[in-house]
């Protein structure tokens, strides 16, 4: 069944006036399989002013949507058409399907085939904040719903990955987990229910969209009991 979906998938990039799209990699993809799709192109494209081009004539509201995005563009450049196709979705007033996800396509080096990544519920911001002023547009975000447990807010917290950090990623996050641990382990009350910690990421618009699956990736497969990524994420 696989099989013959990517000899599909490859057929509509040939017959896309020959154009070529480089999927993102990925390793040992959760989802391998989705039904009931329909798909969307995001391809890399030097002739248009922000190197990108949408196609999305074959997009169905009603269906699982598989989002195709080039390798090679840059968030800021991808970021803006995946908005905006999340907001064709959401805002859908007709023959809408609240079970209908979103995925991106990945080839999954691990079985030579396809691998999809969900982002149905991940809302992308674009902000105009420099490195050194993120702190403070972190200070300033209202606490997610349901913040309160055993009558204690959820402690916050924000990690901000560039160029310069991206390959050490997964060490970026493993001290996020211990912190949690190591706050609520010396608490006193071992009746007291421990709080999610809440991490919001922030991701530099220069990193590739391979970067970026890379990342998205590894927090898929971490043990990340008690910590909550928040859905909102911050290209600056």
């Amino acid at each position: 069944m696989r099989i013959i979906y990517l000899l599909v998938f490859l057929c509509c990039l040939s017959c896309n006036n020959e154009r070529v799209l480089l999927l993102p990699k990925i390793e040992n993809a959760k989802t391998v399989e989705v039904l009931d799709v329909s798909p969307g192109y995001i391809f890399y494209d030097e002739t248009q002013p922000d190197s990108t081009l949408l196609n999305r004539k074959n997009l169905i509201i009603t269906t699982n949507w598989l989002v195709n995005v080039d390798k090679r563009l840059t968030l800021k450049q991808a970021i803006p058409h995946i908005k905006f196709l999340q907001d064709k979705k959401r805002n859908a007033e007709m023959h809408k399907n609240e079970d209908a996800k979103n995925y991106f396509t990945c080839n999954d080096t691990s079985i030579k085939n396809l691998g999809f990544l969900e982002f149905t519920d991940v809302y992308y911001e674009i902000i105009n904040s420099h490195k050194d002023s993120i702190n403070l547009h972190a200070l300033q975000l209202k606490p997610i719903d349901d913040a309160v447990i055993a009558e204690l807010p959820i402690p916050m917290t924000y990690l901000v990955v560039d160029n310069d950090n991206k390959a050490d990623f997964e060490n970026l996050i493993r001290p996020i987990l211990q912190q949690q641990k190591a706050i609520y382990m010396a608490m006193p009350d071992e009746n007291l229910i421990i709080p999610e910690l809440s991490l919001t990421l922030y991701f530099d618009g220069k990193l590739s969209f391979q970067d970026y699956i890379s990342m998205k990736s590894i927090l898929e497969k971490l043990n990340t009991e008690n910590l909550k990524i928040t859905s909102n994420e911050f290209i600056y």
